[in-house]
């Protein structure tokens, strides 16, 4: 009798454990295909290239199918302590695009200054208004004239993956966040 309800408690533990492991799925209607992005991502910085193919591929390999993305630029500059400051639209599928602001600090081991385009695709938003909000992340980065890069922020909830290209020189690793407002700010906190 012991072993039958060890067996029954150890089924139920391992059925909860199943069944909390895994991986939530966004539905395929309220997410895009690596095609709308790749089609989006050509449309907005211009032209496609291998390294940008490259990129959008690994992060839909490591994250699926992302459920918004925001096309923007930006402007960043650092000597250790570093600012970011941008704008773009928030793109939700079937959610319409509103107007979109960043800004954030960092410090690290980074000098150097650049502007660029940035494509963000977001994984787990499920209504715009929690977009705005705080989002650390780590960033390294290499621009002499020019570069593409990407790298992952977020909050446990939902996760950034920003796509950039710019032009500039700089660079280092730092540690910060962004900060997304429905309005602009001077303030980077």
């Amino acid at each position: 009798m012991t072993i039958s309800r060890l067996r029954i408690c150890f089924t139920a533990i391992l059925v909860t454990l199943c069944l909390t492991n895994t991986p939530v799925k966004a539905d395929d209607e309220n997410t895009y295909t690596i095609q709308e992005i790749s089609d989006a991502a050509q449309g907005f910085f211009g032209s496609t290239t291998k390294g940008l193919a490259e990129i959008i591929e690994k992060v839909f390999s490591d994250l699926g199918r992302p459920t918004a993305y925001i096309t923007g630029e930006e402007v960043s500059g650092a000597f250790v302590v570093g600012l970011r400051y941008g704008k773009g639209d928030l793109n939700i599928k079937k959610g319409g695009t509103s107007k979109v602001f960043w800004q954030g600090p960092s410090i690290g081991f980074d000098i150097g200054g650049n502007a660029s385009k940035s494509f963000v695709l977001i994984y787990g938003l499920k209504d715009r208004e929690e977009i705005f909000k705080r989002f650390p992340g780590v960033e390294g980065t290499f621009y002499f004239v020019a570069g593409l890069g990407v790298n992952y922020q977020g909050d446990g909830d939902i996760t950034l993956a920003p796509i950039r290209t710019g032009v500039g020189l700089r660079q280092g690793a730092n540690i910060g966040y962004l900060h997304y407002n429905r309005e602009h700010s001077w303030l980077p906190f």
